[in-house]
């Protein structure tokens, strides 16, 4: 009897760990959220692409990761935050988003002069999930763009400097 007992104790033990390895797993994940880190800058040409020569960063310029759950483009997740003095941003994003897209977004510059949004240039997407072999809780979002309203003077210089090098 006694014996019957004590398995009868390491099977209900058992099924409790059992049972709460998935809450092990998602406190896992509260408890190391993702970094998205990405860079916002002003295309000072209006040349569509980022320039080194003409792409400032913009400071206070505000982002939101917004995420969607993929089968029904439900939002199911959306933080924001605002860019550094080099136009960079770092938001902390909550839990893993294995189902759901996700991207960065424009959502304001402090820039009345560069704050028409680039399209195509205006998100970014973004993979917040630890099922894909990443290690790094670090992600890393491409550069968004505003345009500037009208370019800057030496802008036909610089692309034509872009035009030469494509050759």
């Amino acid at each position: 009897m006694g014996r019957m007992l004590e398995a009868a104790v390491v099977l209900v033990l058992l099924g409790l760990c059992l049972c709460a390895l998935p809450w092990l797993g998602m406190a896992h994940d509260m408890g190391n959220p993702f970094v998205v880190r990405g860079r916002v800058y002003c295309d000072s040409c209006r040349a569509g692409f980022e320039t080194a020569e003409a792409s400032p960063g913009i400071a206070g310029a505000r982002v939101r990761i917004e995420c969607k759950e993929r089968d029904t483009l439900q939002l199911t997740y959306s933080i924001e935050g605002v860019t550094d003095s080099t136009g960079t941003y770092h938001i902390m994003v909550t839990g893993d988003r294995e189902n759901d897209f996700c991207n960065a977004k424009l959502i304001s510059s402090p820039l009345s002069y560069c704050a028409e949004p680039d399209p195509g240039h205006d998100h970014a997407r973004v993979i917040l999930t630890r099922s894909n072999g990443i290690a790094s809780d670090t992600r890393f979002a491409n550069a968004m763009g505003f345009l500037r309203g009208k370019p800057m003077s030496g802008c036909s210089q610089l692309l034509k400097k872009y035009d030469e090098t494509e050759e």
